[in-house]
């Protein structure tokens, strides 16, 4: 074998090895860029939830404002739709939002599952649940796509002080 032969070869061995690397990069770019399109759309799904809750009153008492306690809100066993609200479009208050589970489907947007709770949490530190009425409201939505190796969680309290 020829000094030239075993250059030849040695060259086709680095360009070849050259061409797997660049190869496993590409691959590594484009999956993280699905990654983060997917991440982004999970995250703009649940913010726009909680937008969307945000145009409701605190509470069924509070429909029509008016000055009351805390005792007078919906009990803690009672959050979620009230009887008649049977869809999004009659959601009037916060709390018609706890259980709310909804799949999305679009054509960029697969098989995602959006899911709120809506719950009271302790007046001095909003990230404990209170199993009584207070006027913080707490609401997680959740969105999770088969296409995600984690979910995307967004919270936000809500608060009505009332005198």
């Amino acid at each position: 074998m020829n000094i030239n032969t075993m250059l030849a070869m040695g060259a086709l061995l680095l360009f070849s090895f050259i061409s797997l690397n660049f190869n496993g990069v590409v691959l590594q770019n484009l999956t993280n860029e699905i990654d983060n399109k997917v991440f982004l759309t999970a995250f703009s799904l649940a913010d726009d939830l909680i937008e969307e809750i945000k145009l409701r009153a605190f509470d069924e008492k509070t429909v029509v404002f008016q000055a009351i306690n805390k005792e007078q809100l919906t009990s803690t066993n009672s959050l979620g739709p009230d009887s008649g609200e049977v869809s999004v479009n009659n959601y009037d208050d916060i709390d018609d939002y706890n259980g709310f589970v909804k799949n999305v489907s679009l054509p960029h947007a697969e098989n995602y599952t959006i899911i709120s709770n809506v719950y009271y949490v302790n007046e001095n530190n909003q990230d404990l649940r209170s199993f009584t009425q207070t006027f913080y409201k707490r609401v997680d939505v959740k969105v999770n796509s088969p296409y995600m190796s984690n979910e995307v969680k967004l919270s936000f309290i809500f608060t009505l002080h009332s005198k």
